[in-house]
């Protein structure tokens, strides 16, 4: 079965997971992550891409961005994951794969699915008992969010920027963000948006991205169409929305 096109849209915030085939660690030593950051600078900017958040775990690897053009995001992971790769290969003396296949996204709402999205992505490390607290964790972009500094690689998403004027404001406000926890529906949306190439936000977010691709953006429904149908008929007329 042929793979589903890419749901993209410029000025749109994507969730991006690339994971080391097998679960094998991409990342031995800080140097590792180091020219990882650096290179993932290097390429956002050439792709036009902006980065909001990211965290490097032992095994995969979590980003926000926006791009400005329709292939950015995928001009963005591919000259990374290439420069990346070769290193890694050279480095440690290997061969093959790295990656497990393409990398994983989702389109993501502004508001405060994106700020959701920031805290997903940071508090990584905690979920995997790595550290109690996500500024303990040296390889991901809470500390700079948690600032508001002035990073290089990291653009502040609209709705961050729109916590406060002054950034030590901001900054406060941000962190107080994660003194709540994640709603775990959440956390299981992120993931299965992102394994399935679909959208998160409300409804509305949903059906204004698929009538922007022509596409849908969302799961479809499991089931022959004829049989989806008949299902459909079943609820709508136990809720009284048909004859």
């Amino acid at each position: 079965m042929p793979r589903r096109p890419r749901i993209t849209l410029p000025e749109v915030a994507h969730h991006l997971i690339q994971r080391g085939n097998n679960k094998q660690a991409c990342f031995h030593a800080d140097q590792d992550y180091e020219l990882f950051l650096k290179w993932l600078q290097e390429y956002a900017k050439e792709a036009a891409c902006y980065v909001h958040a990211f965290v490097l775990m032992t095994n995969h690897v979590h980003m926000l961005v926006t791009p400005t053009t329709t292939h950015g995001v995928g001009y963005l992971m591919k000259r990374l994951g290439q420069r990346y790769v070769q290193y890694f290969n050279r480095n440690y003396q290997r061969s093959g794969s790295l990656w497990e296949g393409r990398y994983r996204s989702c389109l993501v709402q502004g508001d405060h699915y994106a700020l959701a999205c920031y805290r997903y992505i940071e508090l990584n490390p905690v979920r995997a008992s790595m550290v109690q607290r996500p500024e303990e964790y040296r390889w991901s972009s809470y500390r700079e969010n948690a600032r508001s500094g002035g990073s290089l690689l990291i653009s502040p998403h609209d709705t961050y920027l729109g916590l406060a004027d002054a950034p030590s404001t901001r900054a406060l406000a941000y962190r107080r963000l994660f003194k709540e926890c994640l709603a775990p529906d959440l956390i299981c949306e992120f993931r299965s948006a992102t394994n399935g190439n679909y959208a998160v936000g409300e409804d509305r977010f949903k059906h204004d991205i698929e009538l922007a691709l022509g596409r849908r953006a969302t799961p479809g429904r499991i089931g022959r169409p004829e049989q989806v149908s008949k299902r459909q008929r079943k609820v709508e007329k136990k809720r009284g929305l048909s004859p």
